[in-house]
């Protein structure tokens, strides 16, 4: 079943234009990965690069967590692949399964999304720790649609290598 995407609100408030811009982010990496096997989600990028699909996938899963989880929410977790706190090791996909990736990204959007939708306004901070600085859950907000902006051009790229698919 294809992705449903939903373009943001042209006249609404800041907070629901936020939420609804990272919607649409998050819908745009899941619309790249439509009608693909494992195999095919595993398909590096070019050489010297491991980049895939399902790596990107698995690394938002790991950005959700630590941005909504970790620093809004105050949750000490470690990270999903990585015991260690090495940032790096959820682009290895190459043991992986849409399955288990997109399991672990949308447990931690669902999580990111009752975290943002719970706090009292936008203003509301938490401590990054490897800023070592207090943020807002705007800037989270905002931090979130530039992750997503950037690794969705990634996932054009990506996507098309593997069947020529361009687009939205």
């Amino acid at each position: 079943m294809p992705t449903e995407r939903i373009g943001p609100p042209l006249l609404a408030g800041e907070r629901e234009t936020l939420r609804a811009f990272l919607d649409f982010h998050r819908a745009t990496l899941a619309m790249k990965t439509d009608g693909l096997s494992d195999e095919e989600l595993r398909s590096r990028s070019m050489p010297p690069s491991t980049l895939t699909l399902l790596g990107l996938v698995r690394h938002m899963a790991e950005v959700e967590r630590v941005w909504f989880r970790r620093v809004i929410n105050g949750e000490e977790l470690p990270l999903v692949w990585s015991d260690e706190g090495d940032y790096q090791a959820a682009y290895d996909a190459s043991g992986s399964t849409r399955s288990e990736a997109f399991g672990a990204w949308q447990t931690e959007v669902e999580h990111a999304r009752r975290i943002e939708q719970a706090a009292e306004s936008l203003d509301v901070t938490g401590h990054q720790a490897r800023w070592d600085a207090d943020v807002s859950l705007r800037l989270v907000m905002l931090h979130m649609i530039h992750e997503y902006a950037r690794h969705n051009g990634h996932a054009d790229f990506l996507r098309e290598g593997i069947d020529g698919t361009v687009g939205a």
